[in-house]
């Protein structure tokens, strides 16, 4: 068999998604490369060397080069894998991506919204395989580090189809432990032990990432490897890399703190010693100093000291008292001086001094004006029309109104009017005669 499909296939292409990656130490590389029909084992030898090695990693689509072969220990169809190319995400990758896409645009793995893990939690729910090592790891870990903690397992399938609705439910059911008879837990454990992408991707179903986006509880997701990371570890409230190690953040150190309780006892009773020690001196040494005299001599420095402080205090009450009594004496008389009363009778007295100003100024301006007024007046009767006519002049005018200056103006028959000093009269033109020259 394996000299012919080596003979008759040889070296060809072959495109698939990446799947259960294992790098050993050795340098070789192991995987499987799957559709949605089949799966076919993979070899690399050397693979570092290799070109395209770097694409390779689980859920990655790839291209590659290699020869059909079989290995003859299991009998196992494989392919043995020259070089690589990437041909593409793979389905399972390009699920996880869009599916974190999503979650995060709804703000599911912002730190503002994830809850800090209680100090010394009491309960612990742990939600995982019930046959699993990933709960025995639990166990061993809660049992060496804090073993008054009660853990309470809620069992449910970490792999396969329908796991991810199991997963789901059990956080639902803690969430609401007393509907259900459950104790009510601190902190809830959710994970398994290690796989491939296929084996840990229930953890990266939509369901799950929301039963624990919606939990009261913190949870901690521990899901595979420090190297696997799921939806699950972005939604959780803190992310651990292992199970043991979600086990060993959920729970304080107890040797630790039994140790840290022990120093604290023993710092207490070192302080709590020196205080009595030296309360023990001070008492020594008031037993041989006061106690030990006469009571009235022991008092009489006090007194007499109580007596001095006593009069400068009355002397000082009484200098503050004096020099507030003046002060309010000295606002007073100034409130007096601006109280409005006396402020609108100045301003009163002001307003007629200014009043009497201003009549006086008008009638003298008055008397200016009314004399110049008065000359005006002699001047236009000495200079007007009015001292010709007392005089014994007139004016004539025509029928249009207009002053008759000369015998050429009117012609017979023409209507005029003739002003005298007292009133006027209307006459007809009979006859011009023009003045003849000297």
């Amino acid at each position: 068999m394996k000299n012919l499909l080596e003979i008759q296939i040889g070296e060809t292409w072959v495109e698939g998604e990446v799947s259960n990656l294992r790098k050993q130490g050795s340098g070789h590389w192991y995987f499987s490369l799957k559709d949605e029909g089949a799966q076919i084992s993979c070899a690399m030898f050397g693979a570092r060397k290799r070109e395209g090695a770097e694409a390779l990693e689980d859920g990655a689509k790839v291209r590659v080069f290699a020869e059909a072969s079989v290995y003859e220990a299991r009998g196992q169809l494989q392919i043995i894998v020259q070089k690589a190319e990437r041909a593409g995400t793979g389905d399972l990758q390009a699920r996880f991506e869009a599916l974190k896409k999503k979650l995060h645009a709804e703000g599911l793995f912002d730190t503002a919204r994830k809850q800090p893990l209680p100090a010394f939690p009491r309960i612990i729910g742990i939600i995982t395989s019930g046959t699993g090592a990933a709960l025995q790891d639990i166990l061993n870990v809660l049992t060496r580090r804090a073993p008054w903690v009660q853990p309470v397992l809620f069992p449910v399938r970490v792999q396969g189809r329908g796991a991810e609705m199991e997963i789901a439910q059990a956080i639902g059911k803690m969430s609401r432990p007393e509907a259900f008879g459950y104790p009510r837990c601190d902190v809830i454990i959710v994970g398994r032990g290690g796989g491939s992408i296929e084996d840990l991707w229930n953890f990266n179903e939509e369901v799950v990432a929301r039963a624990i986006a919606a939990c009261p509880i913190p949870i901690i997701s521990a899901v595979g490897h420090e190297i696997d990371f799921t939806i699950a570890d972005f939604v959780a409230d803190l992310r651990a890399p292992t199970p043991s190690a979600a086990a060993e953040l959920a729970v304080a150190d107890g040797t630790e703190l039994f140790g840290r309780l022990h120093q604290l006892k023993r710092r207490m009773q070192r302080v709590a010693s020196e205080r009595l020690s030296r309360s023990e001196l001070a008492l020594e040494r008031f037993k041989r100093s006061a106690l030990q005299r006469d009571g009235e001599k022991f008092l009489r420095e006090s007194i007499m000291r109580l007596d001095s402080v006593r009069i400068q205090l009355s002397q000082a009450t009484r200098a503050t008292l004096d020099a507030k009594t003046s002060l309010l004496q000295d606002l007073r008389i100034r409130h007096k001086a601006h109280h409005p009363a006396r402020v609108l009778t100045r301003r009163l007295e002001v307003l007629i001094h200014l009043r009497q100003r201003l009549e006086r100024t008008g009638h003298e301006i008055t008397q200016v004006r009314q004399r110049k007024i008065e000359g005006l007046r002699g001047l236009i009767r000495a200079l007007g029309p009015e001292s010709a006519f007392l005089r014994g002049f007139s004016i004539t005018l025509g029928a249009d109104g207009k002053i008759i200056r000369s015998t050429a103006e009117l012609k017979s028959g023409d209507l005029i009017r003739t002003k005298f000093a007292d009133g006027e009269t209307t006459s007809t033109v009979v006859e011009t005669t023009k003045k003849r020259p000297d």
